[in-house]
């Protein structure tokens, strides 16, 4: 199926930084993650997303979860939430913490390793909707989108879904495999379909879209096919929101910036041995190497 959108093939870059600058130019992060045998997702994404220039990172997860949270990564701030019997976020008991972190946050990344119960879809909803904060949406966050789409539609905030083709095809009501035969062409009806959203579409050749654009990655390699790259990627895409990109440069420069890091980490630890924290590790090398960062 043909595409008619413009193609965008330059990827942007952050502004160089002033000798001046101090940590509240350059976004406050919150991460909304983890769940019960899953802390290692949320510290994912709160040490992608300092290492991709976030000037302060908050990772509220819950209560059992975020002891372990903490001794990922000492630059960040955790928060416990009111948990259930599971381990996973109790909402609405959580509301009232989520909405004092909200609250000073520029930019929100929700999703990996939450877990699924019907009172996180309904977080997931209730984030969604309510405020004006762009939010990142990824892995667990997701599936509550699919159980309610018109919620992206309610939304007014500016939102970026992350979904591999799985994911992506449960959104949509297709498989996997028809996903896969006309990637380009299903990410863009999607993304027109619903004002404010950017859809990355994860896989070789990982696809950014609003609808109007396109933008189709060729940094990456086999390595990143592991546990917790796409949650590196939230952490990312979310921090370069904060720092004032839009959403869709956003997603675009993230994409490039998180396929080179792997591209990098592939250099010392191979394809077979690279882990996603090799994908951390090297994004600082990879935005240097972009210039992105003065």
């Amino acid at each position: 199926m043909s595409v008619d959108v413009e193609r965008v093939t330059s990827v942007p870059s952050l502004p160089k930084r002033s000798s001046e600058a101090h940590k509240g130019q350059f976004g406050h992060v919150l991460v909304v993650a983890g769940g019960r045998g899953m802390a290692g997702a949320a510290g994912l994404v709160g040490a992608a997303a300092l290492r991709s220039g976030a000037g302060l990172v908050r990772v509220a997860s819950p209560s059992e979860v975020q002891p372990v949270v903490a001794t990922f990564e000492p630059s960040y701030m955790t928060y416990p939430l009111p948990q259930d019997s599971e381990g996973l976020i109790d909402f609405p008991a959580a509301a009232p913490t989520l909405g004092r972190l909200i609250d000073p946050a520029d930019v929100l990344a929700i999703g990996p390793g939450l877990g699924r119960s019907r009172g996180l879809d309904a977080m997931v909803r209730w984030i969604a909707e309510e405020g004006d904060k762009p939010a990142v949406i990824d892995a667990d966050a997701l599936n509550a989108l699919v159980e309610t789409p018109e919620v992206l539609r309610k939304v007014s905030r500016p939102i970026v879904v992350t979904p591999h083709p799985g994911e992506f095809a449960r959104m949509t009501g297709a498989t996997a495999d028809e996903v896969q035969a006309d990637r380009e062409a299903r990410a863009v009806a999607f993304a027109s379909g619903v004002e404010h959203l950017v859809v990355v579409l994860k896989g070789h050749g990982t696809i950014v879209t609003d609808g109007r654009r396109l933008f189709v990655n060729k940094t990456g390699n086999p390595g990143m096919a592991t546990g917790g790259s796409g949650d590196v990627l939230t952490g990312v895409i979310a921090a370069l929101i904060g720092q004032g990109l839009s959403p869709f440069d956003a997603s675009v420069l993230g994409v490039h910036a998180h396929g080179l890091a792997g591209d990098i980490a592939r250099s010392h630890s191979g394809e077979v041995g690279l882990i996603a924290g090799d994908i951390v590790d090297a994004l600082a090398d990879s935005f240097e190497a972009l210039g992105a960062l003065g």
